[in-house]
């Protein structure tokens, strides 16, 4: 290359553009550099070592070329990853990582792909200069690459192999253009300085910066308004939408959700209560400061120090159980952190995200999803044996699988000299669904979809079932309640932040959902029981979730030292039946309507429960899960209670196909178009008496039109 200068010093710095001055005459440059110096002794003494020299004019050129590195794994790699964590507060504060943790998770992201990818190139160097070149311009072009997946990914169709075989032709590219040009690896020498302004952009200008640097530690206190300050009790749900809880009348359906129905008829039903926002991040602030989103601010005391816990913080003991918010200031109240948490849990999370921003695939898996609550066992958390007053409700033998933070809330439920306030914020019945009602644990493929034909419908199959479960859990509360003492002198209050979608083409929380099915995205339970209360009621004034703190300072006599844009159900409804609700901060969406009817319930397929005989052979099925029938234990609190897999294409979408446990049918599904993981079918087997210790036997039928059955071999 006419254009590269020979000289042994300029050609080991600038031919570092890649491996430039090893291409043509500045091949003997980087040489000539070192055994010219050896035999001067000009104090650029170096080492040979495997054909490389290890001089000054040397490690020039691999500091160079460490610089390139840099800069390409801070464009593919950390400047994504800080990105979307800096944006999601809510996942350090759900794993519950303090400052420290934080920062070395951001120092490991910054730093141990580029040492990685350097101590490579070091490593290369021991077999000779031109395998070190070699493997420079291949890092380079597997970054460009890499970098060309994720653009590709965010501004094209482009998915799957069509877009590995573009971007794999950038990387080429990109790698023929640095070896033969000085420019690009200038630039990209230059760009070395951009993970140092991504980890500061991280730390300072994120919504997740006043989690790393909090401003300030909390607001003012409120102030007595009278001497009766009664224990408060407050319990948040999440992703719960109020029609899931109706019968065809209105009313709580109290065979399938009895400890809902003790609830409502104890308490002041507000059957009128919308949320304010979709997102958790949103909803819960508002719910506590009583203030519509204005911001897109981290659930961060730093960002709303007027709220819920500063304003009791006076007057109250506080013990509070925050999920993915962190509003209570340390100097209000401590939140325990569980062996579960710390740098691992954050490590191994984000190698996870790292592998879904770098996949040609769209991620099928919600982020919320890993917001799973850790069982008491998990936890480490020793429980007391509950008392189980439904016989089918095993929690004497599978109380492990209490999640833990409800464990430790119902620890806490002992009455006090001093007035108490006890708050938890429980992520059920949220995604992912992992319950059968009788508090059984299940597992299923992360992926599965929640839109199309077929899989709406398994998930609010599946949604209801961990809702099933999580009645059971408001029982407990009752009963623990009740046997403090607290269930008549206290403040209790029980609603959700928000409710979900499972309207075909508009599944979901966000916009599109809350325009289409309000009535079950905004709409959430909420009971209000007044210390003493002795018989329920219904009131349907047009309840928002920003009235709730106002109403609960109300009863528990205090005055809020911050304006609030919601009303004390102490004070007279509003007159106007208008509603908004957020998607995001700053932005309502005017939603109306009343009380929500419940949605209409899918008849049961004639043949569910009935027993199978012998029945002709149809084929065969790919089965996953079946492994798990081979060896069931129900007392361990693991069932095989959802199966998936695939049937021959000769057999027609919108086919029925029966499911059966040792012979009785615990499902029947419809088979589906391949999702993108291959599969055509799926069914929860919910009834979790079907099962019996050891080996279960599975089969599957298909389902004509007559109601005749033909077997499938399962594979």
């Amino acid at each position: 290359m006419a254009d590269r200068p020979t000289d042994a010093t300029d050609s080991t710095a600038t031919g570092a553009d890649g491996v430039g001055a090893e291409a043509g005459t500045g091949a003997a440059g980087i040489d000539a550099a070192g055994t010219g110096a050896d035999a001067a002794g000009a104090g650029r003494a170096g080492r040979r070592w495997g054909g490389w020299s290890w001089g000054w004019g040397g490690w020039r050129a691999e500091g160079a070329r460490l610089l390139e590195v840099t800069a390409l794994v801070g464009l593919a790699l950390t400047q994504p990853l800080l990105d979307i964590l800096g944006r999601s507060p809510d996942f350090f504060l759900f794993h519950r990582a303090d400052r420290g943790e934080i920062l070395l998770l951001v120092a490991l992201v910054a730093m141990v792909p580029t040492v990685a990818l350097g101590l490579l190139g070091l490593l290369t160097g021991v077999a000779g200069r031109l395998t070190r070149a070699a493997t420079h311009t291949l890092l380079v072009g597997l970054l460009v690459g890499a970098l060309a997946v994720q653009v590709g990914r965010h501004g094209t169709p482009l998915r799957g192999v069509p877009l590995l075989l573009v971007a794999a032709v950038a990387g080429a590219a990109a790698a023929l253009v640095h070896r033969r040009w000085r420019t690009p690896g200038r630039v990209l020498r230059v760009a070395a300085v951009g993970p140092l302004i991504f980890v500061g952009l991280f730390v300072f200008a994120s919504p997740t910066g006043p989690v790393v640097l909090p401003r300030g530690d909390g607001g003012a206190a409120g102030t007595a308004t009278g001497d009766r300050h009664p224990p408060v009790v407050m319990l948040v749900l999440d992703e719960l939408p109020l029609v899931s809880l109706l019968d065809a009348n209105g009313g709580i359906d109290a065979a399938r959700f009895p400890h809902f129905a003790e609830l409502a008829a104890a308490s002041t039903w507000y059957r009128n209560s919308t949320g304010v926002s979709g997102w958790t991040p949103y909803a819960l602030p508002a719910m506590l400061t009583g203030r519509y989103p204005a911001q897109p601010y981290a659930p961060h005391y730093s960002h709303y120090p007027d709220n819920l816990f500063t304003a009791f913080g006076g007057l109250y003991d506080i013990r509070a159980e925050e999920s993915i918010t962190r509003l209570c200031p340390p100097s209000r109240c401590e939140q325990p952190v569980t062996p579960e948490q710390g740098i691992g849990v954050l490590v191994r999370e984000t190698g996870r995200l790292a592998r879904q921003i770098t996949a040609p695939q769209d991620s099928r898996i919600d982020p919320e999803d890993s917001y799973r609550e850790r069982t008491a066992e998990e936890a480490g958390i020793d429980a007391a044996e509950p008392v189980p007053s439904d016989p089918k409700f095993r929690w004497d033998s599978l109380n492990v699988n209490q999640p833990a933070r409800f464990t430790s809330f119902l620890n806490g439920l002992t009455p006090s000299d001093r007035p108490t306030l006890h708050f938890l914020h429980l992520l059920m019945p949220h995604s992912p669904w992992a319950y059968l009602p009788s508090g059984a644990r299940y597992e299923a493929p992360e992926d599965f979809p929640y839109e199309g034909h077929g899989w709406v419908d398994l998930a609010r199959q599946r949604h209801l079932a961990q809702l099933g479960y999580t009645d059971r859990l408001i029982g407990e509360t009752i009963r623990t309640l009740r046997a403090t003492g607290l269930w008549d002198r206290a403040l209790v209050v029980v609603t959700a932040d928000h409710g979900v979608s499972f309207t075909e083409g508009v599944q979901g929380r966000g916009e599109d959902a809350i325009r289409a099915a309000p009535e079950q995205v905004a709409w959430v339970p909420t009971f209000v029981r007044t210390p003493g209360q002795r018989a329920g009621r219904v009131d349907d004034r047009n309840w928002e979730h920003v009235d709730l703190l106002p109403t609960i300072a109300d009863e528990a006599a205090i005055r809020l030292p911050w304006r609030v844009d919601g009303r004390s159900a102490r004070q007279s409804p509003r007159t106007d039946p208008g509603k908004v609700f957020y998607d995001r901060p700053s932005q309502p969406i005017a939603i109306s309507g009343g009380v929500p009817a419940a949605l209409p319930s899918p008849k049961p397929h004639p043949l569910l429960g009935t027993t199978v005989g012998d029945a002709p052979p149809g084929g065969s099925a790919v089965v996953g899960g079946r492994n798990a029938f081979r060896a069931v234990d129900p007392d361990d609190g693991r069932l095989p209670a959802m199966v998936w897999g695939t049937v021959p294409d000769q057999v027609a979408d919108g086919t029925s196909l029966a499911v059966a446990v040792n012979g009785v049918v615990a499902a029947v599904v419809p088979v589906v178009a391949p999702d993108p993981g291959g599969r055509r079918f799926a069914a929860l087997l919910a009834d979790d008496r079907l099962f019996r210790p050891g080996a279960n036997q599975l089969d599957l039928y298909l389902v004509d039109a007559a109601g005749d059955l033909r077997r499938l071999a399962v594979t």
